[in-house]
């Protein structure tokens, strides 16, 4: 499985919101800065996180976005998946119980497949938002940067 820039770049996004400004609303254009990512591809990735219901947006000067709930209830497959679709390394017809394979009831290799899929799953939806927060801000300290917190 290979991700896209939409898969990778949204998840850099989605850290950003949470980093810099948590509850607040922030401007697309704080996050693209940040992030060096172009301020119109941004808007296509969140009009896709806004429709799964992970983000909101807010309108006015003190617009702008936000997380839809709590980092620690936001997974990383809940984001690539709002992004990128299906995440499957593998798609095998045998796995599939309606459209099937004419070899799937002596096909073994599907349960390889199958085992590959299910460990992507389990190790996207495991990983939360907020632990990857805690590793930017630790790696903030370690650095020496300092954040830069919601320009509004």
């Amino acid at each position: 499985m290979k991700l896209s820039t939409k898969g990778r770049y949204g998840l850099r996004a989605l850290i950003d919101l949470a980093v810099y400004c948590g509850e607040e609303a922030v401007p697309i254009s704080s996050v693209a800065a940040r992030q060096g990512i172009s301020e119109s591809y941004l808007e296509q990735l969140f009009a896709k996180l806004r429709k799964a219901g992970l983000i909101i947006s807010e309108r006015g000067a003190q617009g702008g976005y936000r997380l839809a709930k709590p980092a620690e209830e936001i997974s990383v497959g809940d984001i690539l998946r709002a992004l990128e679709g299906n995440l499957d390394a593998v798609e095998c017809p045998g796995l599939k119980e309606e459209a099937g394979c004419e070899n799937a009831d002596f096909c073994v290799t599907k349960y390889v497949w199958q085992r590959i899929n299910e460990s992507i799953t389990e190790a996207v939806d495991e990983i939360r938002l907020d632990q990857l927060v805690r590793e930017s801000r630790e790696a903030q300290d370690k650095s020496g940067y300092t954040a830069v917190k919601c320009e509004n």
